[in-house]
Order: structure tokens, then sequence, then C-alpha cells
């Protein structure tokens, strides 16, 4: 049986290839919801996250600082299963206390986790929102310790909870409020019905070096040397299309690019490669990896 999650695994690998500039990030990630007021509720009581900004039935949402989340509201439709889609989006919080202050807070309001491990490169604690989306809170260690040795040193071992709460002067009084301003959006971990080709159109076409690769069933890519800003895998969804309608998914992710130059050259790259990239207001470029995700590209600061 696969593991719970493909970053329970142990990696392995060199990295390859990566063209895209190193200072390239991940932005807002856009899903669809059954019940907006239901999510709203969730995300501030479980994450501490706020709103941003409302449209109708269009919430951003964030910490005061990026955005993070766009909901749009899609009543009665179900939570997304077995197709490819979004498998997690990962919030990196900037130091361990916020992760060890976000454990005590799950504990003591009784946020449903779905696990806590230690990926050597990082530490994570995941849940999902009331859609059935995939959710991980982590941090970050020092990239001297894993840079240049992602495919060789990243795995999973259960978090030490313990050595985590250490972190804080008092667990039991620590107050919560949120997660800190400076979160982001670290990473995003796609279902996919085939991993192979959607390797080729992250690193081949996109640019993205492949950091590590998982007997060919999950593969994880990032850009300047990072462990990974995409993931993808296909323990739950080979051969699977994307999800009907009705059904709650994914709407886009959003890679953020350093400027202008640099999104007009990724197209450039898309339409060499004929996958004919849209052009969207502000310059953002949009385009469907081979399992139908979509992708955002646009220069980071010019918003979503």
């Amino acid at each position: 049986m696969p593991p719970r999650d493909p970053e329970e695994a142990t990696a392995a690998g060199p990295a390859i290839g990566g063209h895209l500039p190193a200072a390239t990030r991940m932005g807002t990630v856009h899903l669809e919801v059954a019940d907006l007021d239901r999510s709203l509720t969730y995300y501030e009581k479980a994450l501490g996250l706020f709103e941003h900004e409302r449209d109708g039935s269009r919430v951003v949402l964030g910490t005061g600082g990026e955005d993070l989340l766009v909901l749009y509201e899609e009543p009665g439709s179900q939570p997304s299963f077995h197709y490819s889609g979004l498998y997690h989006y990962a919030l990196l919080v900037p130091d361990r206390k916020a992760l060890a202050a976000f454990l005590v807070h799950a504990a003591r309001e009784r946020v449903q986790l779905m696990g806590m491990s230690d990926h050597f490169v990082s530490e994570a604690i995941y849940l999902r929102d009331p859609d059935a989306h995939g959710i991980e809170v982590y941090w970050d260690r020092p990239r001297e310790v894993w840079e240049g040795r992602v495919g060789e040193r990243m795995t999973t071992l259960p978090l030490d909870t313990r050595d985590l709460l250490s972190e804080l002067e008092d667990p039991h009084t620590h107050d919560f409020e949120g997660l800190p301003k400076a979160t982001t959006m670290g990473h995003v971990h796609l279902r996919v019905s085939a991993v192979h080709p959607v390797v080729r159109f992250y690193r081949d076409t996109l640019g993205f070096g492949l950091m590590a690769e998982l007997d060919g069933q999950a593969a994880f890519l990032g850009a300047g040397g990072y462990h990974h800003h995409i993931g993808a895998n296909s323990w739950e969804s080979a051969g699977r299309p994307q999800a009907p309608p009705g059904v709650a998914t994914m709407k886009h992710l959003t890679v953020l690019l350093p400027d202008a130059d640099a999104v007009e050259t990724a197209a450039a790259d898309l339409d060499a490669h004929g996958h004919e990239p849209e052009r969207c207001n502000g310059g953002a470029v949009r385009v469907a990896d081979p399992s139908g995700n979509v992708v955002v590209l646009e220069a980071d600061g010019a918003g979503s």
C-alpha cells in the first residue's frame, strides 16, 4: 500500500535540469468551495487566516501579508477524490516556533489533523478543509542543511512533537494569533494522471529542476535549488482526468516569476513546445499541464 502522502517516502536521485530564475516562487492558489461561509469559518478558526478582500462569491484570504488563497463559492459542489487536481497546497511559516504555535493551537481547538512528518528538509503538519482540499503547514530547515542534497536526504520520519513544542516557553499558555504575517505559499502538490508527462512539462518546458523522483509515481520539482515548489503524484489518480462539474476543484495555482521579462521568456518556451499559453490581464500567462492542472505565470508583485 502506498504511503498516506507521497512525501512520506524516501526520495532518491540528483537534481536534473532547471533554468527558471532562482527567485521563482509560488503565489496564490485558487479553489472552489461548496459553502463560502463554512470555509471562512474553518480558515479563520483552524489557521487564523482572514479576509483580505471580498467580492460577492469570491474571497481572498491571507494573514495580513501576501494573498494566499482565493475561494470561489460553487454551491452544492462535492469533494474531489481520485481525480487529477490538487493534492495539497503548503503554507510556509517563517520559523519553527510558528509551527510549534500552530500545533498547540490545533490541539487546543481540536483541529482535525491528517498527519505530522519530519521530511529532513522541513517539518510539516497536514490537514484538510471542509471541501477536502489538502493543506500542509510547514517550516524549512536552513538551506545549508539540505541544499544540493534534496534527492539524497528528503525522507519521512515521525514528527518529534515533544522537541517541536520545546520551541515555546510554555505550550499550555501560549497564545495563537493566527499564522504569522510572513507566511507564504511554499509549494503546491498535485494529483496527476501520469507523472512522466508532467515532469517533462514542468522541467523541460517551464524550467523547474527535478529534485527527486519516486519510482515514476511521484516527483518533486523546484527552482533555484529549493527542495520543491511543485509536487506531483499519481497514487490516487493514475489515468484519471480532472473532476467533472459539480466537484470542488482547484481553479489554478500561481507561479511568481521575478519580472515581466521572465514571464515573456516562459511564454515563449511554452509556445516553442506547442502548449499555446493564454494571455491574461496584467501580462500573466495561463496554461494547463498534461493532467489539466491550470498554471498561471505572473510577475512577482503583479497580483492575480
